[in-house]
């Protein structure tokens, strides 16, 4: 099975700063080629250079004026940045200021690779040199201007929102009660319940603000994690169905299979090469 490195945010300096920049530079001197899983967020602003990224499962190309974001969680792998020149921003889910940044960093469906808005751009530069100055600066006493200045970048990046307020307000509830109870509850009833609103209610807010309706968004959901412990948490399928609260083994495997085409074992081979043995059987 291909290792996988846990990596825990540090503060960078005796402050508890709770915010880190630094250039694509230093990230080649830590950089192994290794696939690894962080408990921060990670952005990248490239400014110059073509590469690539294998973020969940889905390989990213890379170039001059894209923005990367890696969610905590997410397992990824910088595959080439020989080439890449810009900086990246390394921060806690809690470092943003206020509600509205807060709500973004908590959303699961972060696009790992976009690019701003040529009418956005100077905004967004202005925000990020600015956020630079301020954690390149070894004396500056504040833990609390970084994490501002780091609201106010994210303040620029975060998308536009195309559903009604209401129902963003409901799929941001739906989304945190899907991180909360997707490994027991696999069906969109549940968190209409749970919600106090109708199905019908509830996947029409969902598919106004993500293009799927609440079903599918939770097959998604569940489908990822699957992934990501068949892969690099190294579990069987029987390991993996009851880690996500299916009854058996062969539940699971038919809703993998009509989730991907593929039976788990068979994409947990082509993903990593092999699969590990139960316990107890020779190897």
């Amino acid at each position: 099975m291909s290792s996988i490195t846990q990596m825990r945010y540090r503060a960078p300096d005796p402050h508890g700063r709770l915010v880190e920049t630094f250039t694509f530079a230093r990230l080649r001197s830590m950089n192994d080629g290794g696939t690894q899983r962080a408990d921060f967020h990670v952005l990248a602003f490239i400014d110059a250079g073509m590469g690539s990224l294998t973020v969940d499962f889905a390989e990213h190309a890379l170039f001059a004026g894209a923005v990367v974001w890696i969610a905590p969680g997410a397992v990824h792998r910088w595959d080439d940045v020989a080439q890449l020149a810009g900086r990246l921003v390394l921060f806690v889910p809690t470092a943003p200021v206020t509600d509205a940044t807060r709500a973004l960093v908590a959303n699961p469906r972060l696009q790992p690779v976009s690019k701003v808005r040529d009418d956005e751009r100077r905004f967004v530069d202005a925000a990020l040199d600015h956020l630079v100055l301020e954690t390149g600066d070894p004396a500056g006493a504040s833990a609390e201007l970084p994490a501002i200045l780091l609201s106010a970048l994210l303040a620029r990046l975060r998308p536009h929102e195309a559903a009604p307020e209401g129902e963003n307000r409901l799929f941001l509830a739906f989304r945190e009660c899907v991180e909360t109870d997707f490994r027991e509850h696999h069906d969109a009833e549940h968190y209409a319940r749970v919600l106090g609103y109708a199905p019908r209610t509830l996947s029409r807010a969902v598919k106004r603000a993500t293009g799927a309706t609440a079903k599918a968004y939770l097959a998604e959901r569940i489908t990822l994690e699957a992934k990501r412990l068949l892969a690099h948490d190294g579990l069987t399928s029987a390991a993996c169905a009851a880690a996500l609260g299916f009854t058996d083994a062969s539940n699971f495997s038919v809703f993998f299979r009509q989730a991907t085409g593929e039976r788990p074992g068979a994409w947990q081979r082509a993903a990593v090469g092999t699969v590990p043995e139960p316990p107890g059987r020779p190897g």
